[in-house]
């Protein structure tokens, strides 16, 4: 059994390394890439997302005005934000949504470095899976190899940011009103590793936009290397 899955494996890889030559091969004349050329124009796909996706997300309002990443309340504290609108206190509601979105800000400032050491790993093989991949297979790549550690880097940079901009006082002020609601059932929950989780998701998320982009948009292949290595999908 273990021979024939090995025998498979070698089979798709094969396929995957002779489809991705063939494509190679059908480019017109002087427009053949090297191995090396595809590896480093999936770097540049790459840097290129990193440069002007993420880092709008570090700004004031990267996440909270982003409707694509914007971090909404955990589920089970949804009910806080409507009740607390339904009565009224918007202003409240809103000031509780904005230190989550504050603090995922604060953290993807840590980001990039990174990014940028796993983007450089980058191999022909990783290259080829991610040319023969879906539109979001490079970020795909980045998180399984970052993910991990960015969770280690985001985690006390939001706890710290949520103390630094009073998120403590914020929410406590946000769920007693809340709690103080008759018949409601009483809520106390630890939101910094729900807001990592949620502002990792955001990053990736806003990666993923730009490689579409890339893929799918001839416009937006703005370098001669990006025309050339992006043209073997198309």
């Amino acid at each position: 059994m273990t021979r024939k899955l090995l025998a498979l494996i070698l089979i798709l890889n094969l396929t995957a390394c002779a489809e991705l030559q063939q494509v190679v091969n059908q480019l017109p004349q002087g427009g053949t890439l090297g191995n090396s050329d595809i590896a480093a124009g999936l770097r540049q796909a790459l840097d290129f997302g990193i440069d002007k996706q993420v880092t709008k997300l570090t700004q004031t309002d990267g996440f909270f005005k982003n409707e694509l990443v914007k971090i909404l309340l955990p589920e089970e504290l949804q009910k806080v934000d409507k009740t607390l609108r339904d009565i009224g206190l918007d202003n409240l509601a809103d000031e509780g949504l904005k230190v989550l979105n504050r603090a995922a800000e604060d953290a993807v400032k840590e980001a990039t470095p990174i990014f940028a050491d796993a983007v450089k790993e980058i191999t022909f093989d990783d290259a080829k899976n991610i040319l023969l991949g879906d539109n979001d297979a490079a970020t795909q790549y980045l998180t399984a190899k970052t993910q991990l550690e960015l969770y280690a880097k985001f985690n006390p940079v939001i706890k710290n940011s949520f103390d630094k901009v009073g998120a403590d006082e914020i929410w406590s002020n946000l769920i007693n009103r809340y709690n103080n609601i008759p018949f409601t059932n009483k809520v106390n929950p630890d939101l910094t590793d729900y807001v990592t989780g949620e502002a990792l998701k955001g990053v990736y998320t806003m990666i993923a936009v730009e490689e579409k982009d890339i893929r799918t948009n001839i416009s937006s292949r703005t370098t001669d290397l990006l025309k050339k290595v992006f043209a073997l999908q198309d």
